[in-house]
């Protein structure tokens, strides 16, 4: 169990990516302070992780876009566990919009969601990791759309762009403490929110060279390598879970 007495914070974990990042997390052997800003949610989340993983996962809800609750997550891992070892920045909001009328508030909120709480979260896990030694991992959940350009999301897609220069700068200041720092880009994934559309498998079946869109596994599967010893020596990457859609960008809307 590659993460025996690690302690893992992740944002934006109630379904989805997050979920399955922290459900990885608890199987391998690690104990997960678990984030969603809905309530109801994050304990939901964490009460299915500690049927399986008695004791490894508890339910800290919020909104990760306040950088003093952002802070207090990390509090809370090392009031509960003693340390903190892996910070993931998964919390995010896509707010779609024409760029010719997209309204400042969304603007707004896409950026204090996406890039302070990505930055904040990553300022107080490094502090924490900085101050018991021993190094650490941070990592960042990032998106197709900021390396390839996407209708209706440009505040999102710059966001996303973002954070992975971000991941490239904390190069400079964390690699002396032994703290590596990476991002994750998923493409198209089916999620609870994708599957809703009943032409997303198709459409993106269709679109990605290799066949079908991502699971939450996929997207797990890469998230618990960057954040392993076994990735300790990569550092400032961002690895894209896509199925190869970036390499040649087919469009959903044409």
């Amino acid at each position: 169990m590659p993460f025996t007495n690690k302690v893992a914070v992740v944002t934006g974990a109630g379904k989805g990516i997050g979920y399955r990042i922290c459900y990885e997390l608890a199987s391998n052997g690690a104990n997960v302070i678990l984030n969603d800003v809905e309530e109801a949610l994050a304990h939901d989340a964490a009460n299915r992780i500690n049927e399986e993983f008695t004791g490894r996962c508890i339910a800290v809800a919020g909104d990760t876009g306040d950088v003093a609750f952002t802070r207090l997550l990390v509090e809370k891992a090392v009031q509960h566990f003693g340390r903190l070892d892996v910070a993931i920045a998964n919390a995010g909001i896509t707010l779609f919009g024409d760029f010719f009328t997209y309204p400042p508030e969304s603007f707004q909120r896409v950026m204090q969601v996406n890039l302070a709480g990505t930055f904040f979260l990553a300022q107080a896990a490094a502090n924490q990791m900085k101050l018991q030694g021993g190094g650490g991992s941070l990592l960042f959940t990032s998106s197709v759309t900021g390396h390839q350009a996407h209708k209706d999301l440009a505040a999102y897609g710059m966001s996303k762009a973002a954070i992975e220069m971000l991941a490239r700068n904390l190069v400079i200041e964390l690699s002396s403490f032994g703290i590596n720092v990476n991002t994750i880009a998923p493409g198209a994934t089916l999620t609870e929110r994708t599957l809703d559309d009943p032409e997303y498998e198709k459409t993106w079946s269709r679109l990605t060279p290799m066949g079908r869109p991502a699971t939450v596994q996929d997207i797990a599967d890469s998230a618990l390598f960057l954040v392993s010893e076994k990735a300790r020596q990569i550092t400032g990457q961002s690895i894209v879970v896509d199925g190869g859609w970036s390499c040649i960008s087919p469009s959903p809307y044409e």
